[in-house]
């Protein structure tokens, strides 16, 4: 068969690679890529290609760099003559003037168990809701958000110190291997889809404000969003009007952590050491930090900045105006 890969960020890149490698010398090839155009990164702005062009360039596939899929990109697509086109995050919705381009239309493969986590977000909002496992579909697409009938899932758990990076990583690897395996049924004539039948929830992009963490809510919910937010948009807090990056943050009662002294009630947002370990109250408890990057510095472990930041003086973190 004839493919096109659409995806755009980084996660997308790796499923590129790992497809290409699954189909290497088959009766299926990759002959296009489609992707989001450059754009500004950095403090200098400078434009630079998504994770999923620079992949394709790296294995000399033409690539297609559009916002939307308009009229115009539909014609290019036409020119290919494709058996199939394939999305992962991509970036934006697939018009339904399009879906019946390739001969067996587009597959999307997604990082959650459909219906349950529809949207930008998937993995990272399973692990802040404090999920112990989800998994990868891979569906037909339909109008509408991730609403098609479904060819397979893989299942995966969620470990307590998963971020999403981690997850997705995972994810990436077993989602990939389904998507070529329906690949192959589609082209073998094998291939079985089912509606969606469940609760649909919805998982919407991530935006700065769901990294920022409230110290009075329980340290197992900001545990679990400290993780579910890492790499991006970040964990994040406030310290004298100023925006202070966390790595991931422990809820200091987790059995893997039973060696942390845990004061016997600490107040939300106050800083205190206890051993080796750097500890924030919370609503029900203490969190334990592990990095902590100041404004304008680079990421230290929290023992480091604790004994930069103490200077005798009772240390508290927590929403201000700034």
């Amino acid at each position: 068969m004839r493919i096109l890969f659409a995806g755009t960020p980084a996660t997308a890149a790796d499923s590129l690679r790992v497809l290409r490698d699954r189909l290497a010398g088959g009766d299926h090839e990759i002959v296009a890529v489609l992707t989001r155009p450059d754009a500004p990164l950095g403090r200098k702005r400078v434009l630079t290609p998504s994770p999923v062009a620079a992949a394709a360039g790296e294995a000399g596939l033409p690539v297609i760099k559009a916002a939307r899929v308009d009229d115009d990109v539909r014609a290019q697509l036409a020119d290919l003559d494709l058996d199939v086109a394939v999305v992962v995050a991509y970036g934006a919705l697939v018009p339904a003037a399009a879906l019946d381009v390739p001969r067996h239309g587009w597959l999307n493969l997604h990082f959650s168990l459909l219906p349950a986590y529809r949207g930008a977000a998937p993995a990272q909002r399973a692990i802040i809701d404090g999920l112990t496992g989800t998994g990868a579909s891979v569906f037909a697409l339909r109008t509408g958000l991730d609403t098609g009938p479904v060819y397979g899932t893989v299942t995966a758990p969620i470990g307590p110190d998963d971020t999403a990076a981690d997850l997705l990583a995972a994810l990436t690897v077993s989602g990939t291997g389904l998507l070529a395996d329906v690949l192959g049924g589609l082209a073998d004539g094998t291939a079985r889809a089912t509606e969606q039948d469940g609760e649909v929830t919805l998982a919407p992009k991530l935006t700065l404000e769901d990294g920022l963490l409230d110290w009075s809510h329980p340290a197992a919910a900001l545990d679990a969003r400290s993780r579910g937010v890492t790499p991006e948009p970040g964990a994040w807090t406030t310290l004298d009007g100023q925006r202070v990056k966390l790595g991931p943050v422990r809820d200091a009662a987790r059995p893997d952590l039973s060696g942390v002294k845990v004061p016997p009630a600490p107040e939300p947002g106050l800083v205190a050491a206890h051993g080796r370990s750097v500890l924030v109250g919370t609503g029900d408890g203490a969190v334990v930090l592990s990095t902590v990057q100041p404004a304008g510095r680079t990421p230290m472990p929290a023992a480091d900045w604790w004994r930069g930041a103490q200077h005798g003086q009772e240390v508290r973190l927590g929403r201000r105006e700034w």
